[in-house]
């Protein structure tokens, strides 16, 4: 009722003022159903598989005006049977994940405020990790420059639990304090390349002493670099994080990644790659050294496999990895297409007991069919096959099967649009 309730307050103000301006109201509906048998985690004796159906549901409205930019995205994130049939209050679903507006100082200058999607490159350090059905986004501010080939973002962002009368520390969890950072990028005839420099404050407490209370900072630089000719294809990661951690440990850690790809037809593409996060020997800084990286706001969902048994909510600080992938992009029609993937998962430092660095292999499966214009359904199968030193990993020796299914269907309609007059 509050999402129908908002809506249509925010349809109709807009409606009446879309002279010389352009007005768009999209909505999406996404139930994805979802088979649980070592997902994120080998799987353990005397347990039953997961099974449930989770459900987004988007209103979106995007207003542009000669020296304004306006957006808005609510929506309801819930599980199917997360409250009774007759409830009188959803559980915890509904959620403003969009509310930006962009002032535009000329055609090259902008300040854009607010709740907003941040997502850069391929999305490795940056993403707005579009397959949770809450999706990520920041409370900050960016001021753009774009002109050309060549675009320039400053990004702030400061948190804070509540408006309060006294102190700045942050009680919110699984957040950051503040971070500031530049992202600068530039195309050429046929290579294109992103620099970016992350400064990331995490809220540090102590709960015996509240004089101990800072922001502790770390620092992430690197470069995305991608080049395009003909049917050959080849992007590199290539990044360092220095600074200092939550516990205060010194931090040295990097992320290197290669990617080729070939396009063998039109309706086969090939990708071949590797990437290496440095990590810590026995899976725990020591010494007051870490040497794990972290790729903090990424969608990491599309990087190291689709059982997210890496840097999902997990891994933080552990052992590393070294992921080497072979992947195939099969288009059958201009409606389905089938991709393939393969995983050989390796620890990038020691293991505890000298065990094998080997943590073992997946393969996964995604077909995607659209069914007419503003309807998608995608199917996906996993499977994990560990190795011994997955099992020391994740601490589980019980040898059981691991596999994930799943079938989404992603309903987006444009409900009303209008061209500038």
């Amino acid at each position: 009722m509050k999402l129908v309730k908002l809506s249509t307050l925010i349809f109709f103000t807009l409606f009446i003022t879309t002279i010389n301006a352009q007005l768009k109201i999209d909505a999406e509906v996404r139930p994805r159903f979802e088979y649980r048998h070592g997902f994120k985690t080998l799987f353990p004796d005397d347990a039953d598989p997961a099974a449930f159906v989770s459900q987004r549901t988007r209103l979106n409205a995007g207003y542009k005006m000669e020296k304004l930019n306006f957006y808005v995205s609510l929506q309801d994130v819930r599980v199917w049977g997360d409250v009774p049939q007759l409830n009188t209050a959803d559980k915890n679903g509904f959620s403003v994940q969009q509310a930006w507006g962009e002032i535009l100082f000329n055609p090259n200058i902008s300040l854009k405020l607010g709740r907003q999607e941040i997502a850069y490159d391929d999305q490795r350090i940056f993403g707005n990790v579009g397959w949770a059905q809450q999706a990520r986004s920041h409370d900050a501010a960016l001021i753009r420059y774009n002109k050309d080939s060549f675009k320039f973002d400053l990004g702030f962002a400061f948190n804070q639990g509540e408006e309060s009368l006294t102190e700045t520390t942050l009680t919110t969890p699984n957040t950051y304090k503040s971070i500031q950072y530049a992202w600068l990028h530039k195309d050429w005839e046929n290579f294109s390349g992103s620099f970016l420099f992350l400064n990331n404050g995490l809220q540090y407490t102590d709960a015996t002493n509240s004089d101990n209370n800072e922001t502790r900072y770390s620092q992430t630089v690197g470069t995305h670099l991608k080049y395009k000719k003909g049917k050959f294809g080849l992007t590199s990661n290539l990044y360092y994080q220095f600074g200092n951690d939550l516990g205060d440990n010194d931090l040295s850690a990097y992320l290197l990644g290669l990617e080729a790809d070939y396009k063998v037809s039109e309706q086969w593409k090939i990708v071949l790659g590797g990437e290496l996060q440095s990590g810590n020997d026995n899976g725990a800084p020591a010494n007051g050294d870490n040497e794990a990286f972290t790729p903090f706001y990424g969608t990491n969902h599309k990087f190291n496999g689709l059982m997210d048994y890496f840097y999902v909510g997990n891994h933080i600080g552990n052992v590393g990895l070294i992921d080497l992938y072979l992947k195939a992009n099969v288009k059958f029609n201009q409606k389905s297409t089938l991709n393939v993937a393969a995983h050989n998962f390796m620890a990038a430092a020691d293991l505890p007991a000298d065990e094998s660095k080997q943590l073992g292999t997946e393969i996964d499966l995604v077909y995607s069919y659209n069914l007419q214009k503003n309807v998608n359904i995608k199917a996906g199968y996993s499977h994990l096959f560990a190795s011994d030193g997955m099992e020391i990993l994740k601490n589980n020796f019980d040898g059981n099967t691991n596999n994930w299914g799943w079938v989404m269907v992603t309903i987006k309609p444009t409900l009303f649009t209008t061209n500038k007059q």
